[in-house]
């Protein structure tokens, strides 16, 4: 018992070393390198962003829709040449009315899960590809569709030491893999470009718009186009490095009902692998 007890307690003493020791590696990082860092969609990077979309004059009754994205980064080591980067989105929903008399309806939306393999050591380019994964988690029919889905997702990207700006796009596909389940079967995909230009101290302007297709939508509603930009800024809780964003996107194309507007927030706590 008494060696079982000091055996756990030096196991315990040598992994809080090991994670103060890699904290301080990052936090001797300049706030560009963190905030570079953080705009690598890839990075070997443990993470938890918290987005926050608010969707302005959303639905028929032109009211307004919140998502919250919780987005957990883990990166797992294949070998000395590769790496796979999962990334989960669970979104947590609140619905407008969508007719007159109808009640907001809050819960849990579908949750989209993707695994990039991408090189441990890149070139100029940073690429990841894998697949993507639509899990049928919603608590209300409102909120998604019961059938699973699965597609593919690749991000490709350039980050230079040296250089402010980092830049590339993340794109995917998802089809619903059945039909028999309430929502019927789909096929959307997504494109976002991102642009980032770092200011000293860990100051940054950016531009991510998520542009999303309903390949079997009519003609006028497949796609949701919106333009649009904010800043962001690295700070730190303590040694933790903390990434915060605020931007605001105009819909140039959406479909019926769809919003004007989307302000996005975020605040992403990064966490030394």
């Amino acid at each position: 018992m008494k060696l079982t007890l000091r055996r756990n307690i030096r196991v315990a003493a040598a992994l809080i070393a090991s994670l103060l020791s890699t904290a301080a590696v990052y936090a001797e990082m300049s706030a560009t390198e963190l905030a570079k860092l953080a705009q690598n969609p890839v990075g070997n990077l443990i993470s938890v962003p918290f987005q926050n979309n608010t969707n302005l004059n959303f639905g028929p009754e032109e009211k307004t829709q919140n998502v919250l994205n919780i987005q957990p980064v883990i990166p797992i080591s294949v070998n000395s040449e590769w790496n796979i980067i999962t990334r989960t989105i669970v979104p947590v929903i609140s619905m407008p009315s969508l007719y007159p008399g109808d009640d907001r309806t809050n819960g849990i939306g579908d949750t989209i899960f993707t695994a990039f393999l991408s090189p441990a050591v890149p070139g100029k380019f940073i690429w990841g590809a894998g697949p993507v994964v639509q899990i049928p988690t919603n608590n209300d029919r409102i909120l998604g569709n019961d059938n699973w889905g699965l597609g593919a997702s690749g991000v490709l990207l350039r980050l230079e030491k040296g250089n402010p700006w980092v830049y590339g796009a993340l794109v995917n596909n998802v089809w619903s893999v059945s039909s028999d389940k309430q929502g019927g079967s789909y096929n959307n995909g997504l494109i976002q470009p991102f642009l980032n230009y770092n200011l000293p101290k860990g100051l940054y302007l950016t531009s991510s718009p998520v542009a999303t297709v309903n390949w079997d939508a009519d003609s006028g509603d497949k796609w949701t186009v919106p333009l649009g930009g904010g800043v962001g800024k690295i700070f730190h809780i303590g040694k933790l490095p903390v990434n915060t964003s605020l931007a605001a996107y105009h819909n140039v194309i959406k479909p019926d009902y769809g919003p004007d507007w989307q302000i996005r927030a975020q605040i992403q706590f990064m966490f030394p692998k």
